[in-house]
């Protein structure tokens, strides 16, 4: 049992990034050598299945002890900080189709089977519809199910009740309780290496490096797209509130919560990590434990971006010819879509076919695109968390300094009079 425990303590003290980028260089080696040895895969199907089962837990209780002790005063920071989320998504949507434009990407249908992904969003006002009443859906079941935008609403309902109703006493048992359900995330996060090793495994058996060549364009689009809105419009976000260097910020944002979030890729997953490093950057605790769970829920601009690039992918492979205009509104069919995407493995691909559905595109032709976009999630994915997780600090901090900032032009004027 000793020996167990200091294995243990030297593997934790090890670097997590160095332990996964091992595991994935395991797993990639595996596959090419031994793509036979199929048990290695369950590695990846258990740390998957792991982070899907705690994360909707560790968002409900989160969000439920935040607003249950939050202070006064914070509603101008959540009004700001819910548009620059939206507004950043859109930004990214129309920042692919600006990409799709400039460099079409068609896909090879013809040679892809349709898989069996769940159910697909249809028409926009289905997308709507689902979201409103999966919303109001029974809380024990949105948890159980991962229904994100359910266990978001009735979170918040109850942590407004606990505030108006509990004793303090009642209230710190659920804070309490938050920090054990953060506590066992930091635990399967540290298992992440094997999960990594079993996922690239899986990938690299099943389809070969060829992968990375055969939609490699795909792929670079897609990347592409999610980088500029990194490292371009999102800092431009934060400089015209802030009207200073956003960088400095961004780059601790992206060293801290992107690098773990694109080997976990789950956000909400990745919450107790941005919560330490809010922590860590010294913003107010009463605003961040809302907003960083907040942000795992609505603030997508990798999912925007993937909706986007797949669904004018499929229509230019069909020849459709689709306007400028027509591809803006589909940047905020995008947008709205994403919104909804965190719940499911693979939410944002899920969205696709709702999105196809817009320049009359069939759902068998559109679900293969869903297809080929699972093959490449090994990447896209990965991409896609790191931009959504590090945005959520990002943009938490953006919103606290630019609050501090009005604050201090408010006294200053006042002090004037």
């Amino acid at each position: 049992m000793e020996l167990f425990k200091n294995l243990l303590n030297k593997y934790i003290s090890i670097s997590l990034m160095l332990r996964i980028f091992v595991g994935l260089v395991i797993g990639a080696l595996l596959g090419i050598l031994l793509p036979g040895w199929t048990a290695v895969g369950i590695l990846g199907r258990i740390f998957v299945s792991a982070l899907k089962g705690i994360a909707p837990v560790l968002v409900a209780v989160l969000v439920i002890s935040s607003i249950a002790k939050a202070g006064k005063g914070l509603g101008r920071r959540f009004s700001m900080l819910i548009v620059i989320y939206l507004l950043s998504t859109f930004i990214a949507a129309v920042c692919a189709v600006c990409g799709s434009f400039l460099f079409p990407v068609t896909l090879q249908l013809s040679d892809v089977g349709t898989v069996a992904v769940g159910e697909a969003a249809g028409s926009l006002g289905e997308v709507f519809t689902n979201l409103l009443t999966s919303m109001v859906g029974n809380p024990i079941a949105a948890v159980a199910n991962a229904n994100y935008i359910a266990i978001l609403f009735w979170s918040i309902i109850l942590g407004v009740a606990l505030k108006t109703t509990a004793s303090k006493a009642t209230v710190q048992v659920v804070h309490d309780l938050s920090d054990v359900v953060s506590r066992v995330v930091k635990w399967v996060i540290q298992f992440a290496p094997f999960g990594i090793l079993g996922l690239v495994f899986s990938t690299v058996s099943e389809n070969g490096l060829s992968v990375f060549t055969t939609y490699g364009h795909l792929l670079l689009l897609l990347v592409g797209c999610m980088l500029v809105n990194t490292f371009v419009f999102n800092p431009l976000i934060s400089f015209v509130m802030l009207h200073r260097n956003p960088y400095p910020l961004l780059l601790t944002c992206l060293k801290e919560s992107g690098l773990q979030a694109f080997f976990t890729r789950s956000s909400a997953a990745n919450i107790p990590i941005n919560m330490a490093l809010c922590k860590k950057m010294g913003l107010d605790e009463d605003f961040y434990s809302v907003s960083i769970p907040l942000g795992a829920t609505i603030n997508m601009d990798g999912a925007a971006v993937t909706i986007t690039v797949f669904s004018l992918a499929v229509a230019h492979t069909l020849g459709i010819e689709v306007s400028f205009a027509s591809a803006l509104f589909l940047g905020v069919i995008a947008t709205l879509g994403a919104c909804g995407a965190s719940g499911v493995a693979g939410g944002s691909l899920l969205l696709i076919p709702m999105a196809c559905s817009f320049f009359g595109i069939g759902n068998d032709v559109a679900m293969q695109a869903v297809a080929i976009g699972f093959i490449i999630g090994v990447v896209q994915d990965s991409v896609e968390t790191a931009l959504n997780s590090s945005g959520d600090a990002f943009f938490t901090a953006t919103a606290e300094l630019y609050d501090k900032r009005q604050n201090q032009k408010r006294e200053q004027y006042s002090d004037y009079k």
